[in-house]
């Protein structure tokens, strides 16, 4: 089961309260602002700014 796209809609990034993109490859959710990819383990987004990865500028999805 993936993570519900109208979820993926409303929430927000927990640092500085954008948009977030689902990148499906990486089952991570992206702020392209911060650079940050958050989780999604089990189906569950993990918006801790401390279990984010950063991103470098060719990884941010298109």
């Amino acid at each position: 089961m993936a993570i519900d796209a109208k979820l993926v809609e409303i929430i927000a990034c927990p640092v500085c309260k954008g948009k977030l993109q689902l990148d499906r490859e990486h089952n991570e959710l992206v702020c392209r602002f911060d650079r940050l990819a958050y989780p999604i383990t089990e189906n569950i987004p993990v918006l801790l700014e401390s279990r984010a990865r950063r991103l470098d500028l060719d990884e941010l999805p298109g």
